[in-house]
């Protein structure tokens, strides 16, 4: 008998694609799918038959806690391929409440992490032995569902406690902060209708973010001001220091030239001794002989003024005469 080869799908490899959807007919691979145990499941399967993990759940507001849960479950062997099953819209809604996001959205946003190989749409709500079997399953990974094991009620509950983060926790979360989140969206462009926001309400939270708008505006044109009033400072810091060293440096000059011996009081003394050396009256010569000044008789200048005005005179004669008559007069003086 001819043996056949497992073409069931392998894991991805790359990521440069999204997970695919998992057909609506059963595993196309021929080849006798047997049980696997966790041992030899741990010790490592061919390529060709990958260990087949398959985990379910709603995944709405997929986020961090969800992505390490998957990629718990991817890791549990070497060989694993991860089948993920979403529930549709219906079943939530009636089994467990209304969602955020659409199934269609559900399903895209596990087919593009990175831990999933096949999404599977439309999970069941319980698994049926059926179900196991048409898609090849062999090991289920629990996601949210408590695991009571060696005593103990849920041997993940201090994994899920460490990952602080859960649907339900987002979801109250968004009620807790709805006015917040409704605000946000009124100021994108969202309608009040498409809020499920009454009249009241929108114009509650439109005055709610025109006032928010002119906090910032005063919150900005107070960073600004401070930002100007510390260049203000720093500048008139920095002309302070300037002036204190050139009034250090002038103070410094001045007593250098003006001081008890600086360079001015110098000079005006070489000064002085010049001038007074300059008006002082040289001295006599020695041969020249002292003459005697009466005290009774002081010498009085000449003066110009004094002189009488005489005619010129007419003849050599006259002028003889007027010279001999001077002479005679100075003679009676003496």
């Amino acid at each position: 008998m001819e043996e056949l080869e497992h073409t069931c799908p392998l894991p991805r490899t790359t990521l440069i694609e999204p997970a695919i959807f998992t057909p609506e007919t059963s595993c196309e691979c021929r080849a006798p799918h047997e049980k696997l145990t966790v041992e030899l499941a741990r010790l490592g399967t061919p390529v060709d038959r990958p260990v087949r993990i398959y985990a379910d759940g709603i995944f709405d507001l997929f986020h961090s806690g969800h992505a390490r849960a998957l990629m718990q479950a991817k890791n549990l062997f070497p060989n694993a391929y991860l089948i993920v099953g979403v529930c549709s819209d219906e079943l939530t809604h009636k089994y467990k409440g209304f969602t955020v996001m659409t199934e269609d959205e559900r399903y895209e946003a596990l087919r593009h992490c990175r831990y999933v190989d096949e999404v599977l749409r439309d999970a069941p709500w319980t698994l049926t032995q059926e179900f196991l079997e048409k898609h090849k399953i062999d090991f289920v990974a629990h996601d949210d569902i408590p695991y009571s094991s060696a005593g103990s009620e849920d041997v993940y509950k201090h994994i899920k406690e460490a990952e602080g983060i859960s649907t339900s926790d987002l979801i109250t979360r968004i009620v807790r902060d709805y006015d917040v989140y409704a605000r946000r969206n009124l100021q994108r462009g969202y309608t009040a209708k498409e809020l499920n926001v009454s009249y009241i309400n929108e114009k509650k939270y439109r005055l709610q973010n025109q006032v928010d708008r002119m906090k910032e505006k005063v919150r900005t044109v107070e960073e600004k001001s401070k930002h100007f009033v510390y260049r203000v400072e720093e500048k008139s810091h920095d002309l302070i220091q300037k002036w204190e060293e050139k009034s250090r440096e002038f103070i410094g000059n001045f007593l250098e030239l003006f001081g008890p011996d600086g360079t001015w009081k110098q000079m005006f003394q070489e000064r002085s001794g010049r001038m007074i050396q300059a008006f002082s009256p040289r001295g006599s010569p020695s041969s020249s002989p002292p003459r005697d000044f009466s005290p009774s008789r002081s010498p009085s200048p000449p003066s110009r003024w004094a002189m009488p005005r005489t005619s010129p005179p007419s003849s050599p004669k006259g002028a003889s005469a007027s010279i001999s008559s001077m002479s005679e007069g100075d003679e009676d003086e003496k």
